[in-house]
């Protein structure tokens, strides 16, 4: 009879083990299933700052003076035009995913073409004016300025669902504005998250590459919407989005400098 007893409760432990599989399966699924073929994500902003001693372009220079410390949507969007030949106002990003942020794939596991503007690929040069490793940040550069990474859209849902990779030195690194102040490390991949403007700290958790003294560095971005993440449904179709990134940097034992 305990016998009896044992097995039976053997046998429902295994069911019930099955049973939360079958539902984890399903919540990592999710997002693909309800997705289909309308997700759409329309009317983009994107802006881009650098701090102190630290320089940005679409070219790479000789010299730092070359370099600017923001670039605009219109910028990017007429050298994504040239390279890519659609345009960021008229052509929708479209869910995918990616393992590697080289190869972007759709829920059918076909390749998505960077050329087709379902997400977004370009590539910014950095130099700065002294050794630094450069950090993205959510804080604001001066309490009259609102200039600090965010992602933001009339769909409180989308920012979760976006997420912007840097890529260099054979490393790549991946903002998930879903994470918080958080790192996930998995070969390759940093993903990381940034707190609040006002919570943010500078830390190894938003640490990216490092430049020196006046070497140019091209760094290869990305911006996606993750077809996997479970709030990239329906609901985001012809959504409206903005997205600002500030970068800032620190020196290799993680000091800012003076007047960031």
């Amino acid at each position: 009879m305990k016998k009896n007893k044992v097995i039976r409760s053997r046998f429902y432990t295994s069911v019930l083990l099955v049973l939360m599989a079958l539902v984890a399966v399903t919540a990592a699924t999710v997002a693909w299933f309800s997705i289909a073929d309308n997700t759409r994500v329309r009317s983009m902003s994107l802006d881009i700052v650098s701090d102190v001693d630290l320089r940005m372009d679409l070219d790479a220079h000789r010299t730092i003076g070359q370099y600017v410390k923001t670039l605009s949507f219109e910028s990017i969007a007429a050298r994504i035009l040239q390279e890519k030949g659609f345009s960021m106002e008229t052509t929708p990003m479209k869910p995918v995913t990616t393992s590697d942020c080289s190869t972007f794939t759709f829920e059918n596991g076909s390749a998505a073409d960077a050329a087709s503007g379902v997400y977004l690929e370009f590539t910014l040069h950095f130099m700065a004016e002294k050794d630094m490793i450069v950090h993205l940040t959510s804080a604001n550069s001066s309490s009259s300025a609102e200039d600090g990474t965010l992602i933001s859209s009339g769909n409180s849902q989308l920012p979760q669902a976006m997420r912007i990779s840097f890529t260099a030195d054979g490393q790549n690194w991946v903002y998930d504005p879903g994470m918080g102040d958080s790192l996930q490390n998995s070969g390759t991949l940093r993903t990381f998250g940034i707190g609040s403007a006002s919570a943010m700290r500078i830390s190894d958790n938003n640490a990216m590459f490092s430049l020196k003294e006046g070497q140019d560095k091209a760094v290869v971005v990305h911006i996606w919407m993750e077809g996997t993440d479970e709030a990239c449904t329906d609901e985001l179709q012809s959504a409206d989005y903005s997205i600002r990134m500030r970068f800032t940097g620190t020196d290799e034992n993680g000091n800012t400098f003076s007047g960031q």
